[in-house]
């Protein structure tokens, strides 16, 4: 490993671990937390000869600016750049700005490309995210681990871009899903339908308790929870199903109504439909293999 010498908590780190060809690993370049202040602060990423590196950098304070494929762009705080190199890109600090603080990453493409790809397809070139995010938590933790000398090896530095990789890729696919960042109305529609799963009838039901409009109310409870109350519900009620499927021996009627649905073969539909198999052949699977807490699907 090599690094820059350190100065007011600021570094690049350099990461240059011999790699088996044969060895699935993800490749770390570069991390650091850097502060641009002479506007003679330039890359050109047809210029460079370190590729192929995926950057994403991100805003501190200050901003920068960025010519890409001849579009110009400003990149403000709370901002990232997203760029391939070698690529047709410029980034700076323009002349109108005292300083540019960030953190980077610096990635080999391998194994990683098809997420960087389909991230930086659904957030931008130059795309918002808050700074508690995942993925820019996970970016300040990576400096701080190269800062301690804990990214000592091929295994560490594959694991930590693969982590942040998939940080940025979950971010990517539902920006908003923090639950923190919910707006009330989903928060509690959320709570209640975690409470009355097994009685509730509808969408419009939920809208009417909460007091809101339901097109505004759908549509707000889509965008942050990724998916429509009905969805929601369906998946509560079949995760709830798959405990009593493990943990009782009742038939699949009685544990259909229990759940909210009226009849088994509805049940059994919903079920195949969300986990790929019947309630019996996931039950059956308790006693002849892994007897699962929870069963994650998307």
């Amino acid at each position: 490993m090599e690094h820059t010498e350190e100065r007011r908590g600021l570094g690049t780190y350099g990461f240059r671990f011999g790699e088996s060809a044969e060895l699935p690993l993800c490749g770390l370049f570069a991390v650091g937390h850097e502060r641009e202040e002479s506007s003679s602060y330039s890359w050109d990423g047809m210029e460079r000869t370190d590729g192929p590196l995926l950057l994403f950098q991100y805003t501190v304070s200050g901003g920068g600016a960025a010519v890409i494929e001849d579009r110009s762009r400003r990149i403000e705080e709370g901002q990232a750049l997203l760029v391939e190199i070698p690529g047709r890109h410029r980034y700076y600090l323009p002349e109108d700005r005292e300083h540019w603080e960030f953190y980077f990453i610096l990635m080999n493409p391998r194994l990683i490309l098809p997420v960087w790809e389909e991230a930086k397809a659904k957030l931008g070139e130059v795309a918002s995210l808050p700074p508690d995010s995942e993925p820019i938590r996970l970016l300040r933790q990576l400096v701080v681990d190269a800062q301690a000398g804990r990214i000592d090896g091929p295994y560490s530095a594959s694991s930590s871009v693969y982590q942040f990789a998939m940080a940025l890729g979950r971010y990517a696919a539902s920006p908003l899903s923090e639950r923190s960042e919910w707006p009330e109305s989903v928060a509690q529609a959320v709570s209640f339908i975690n409470g009355h799963y097994a009685d509730m009838t509808d969408q419009e039901q939920l809208a009417k308790r909460l007091g809101v409009s339901k097109y505004h109310f759908l549509r707000t409870f889509a965008r942050y929870a990724g998916m429509t109350p009905n969805d929601y519900l369906m998946r509560v009620r079949i995760e709830k199903s798959m405990e009593l499927l493990q943990a009782t021996d009742w038939p699949l009627e009685r544990i259909a109504r229990s759940v909210g649905y009226s009849t088994g073969s509805y049940y059994i539909k919903i079920f195949r439909r969300l986990t790929g198999q019947t309630p019996g052949s996931f039950r059956a699977s308790g006693s002849n293999g892994l007897h699962y807490r929870r069963l994650f699907f998307d």
